[in-house]
């Protein structure tokens, strides 16, 4: 089925200028004063709203230790 009712470029414009992106707003994490995005936990510290959500520790020790592995698999 061919469309016969078209858009003109005005038409077409107005519909597209409420596709531009926005660039997300970033707060400061009250506890190390690092820059996160609003409502997310903190990726350096791992605190949300004053608790503890993430052991950032643990994780960074975890990937560490798998990057380690791989790289010996690699070295077989």
């Amino acid at each position: 089925m061919v469309n016969h009712m078209r858009h003109n470029r005005s038409r077409v414009g107005m519909t597209r200028s409420h596709h531009a992106l926005t660039a997300q707003t970033l707060s400061v994490c009250p506890d190390c004063k690092a820059k996160r995005i609003s409502h997310k936990v903190c990726a350096n510290c791992g605190k949300y709203n004053g608790r503890v959500v993430v052991d950032v520790l643990a994780k960074t020790v975890k990937k560490e230790k798998k990057l380690k592995a791989q790289s010996k698999a690699e070295a077989k």
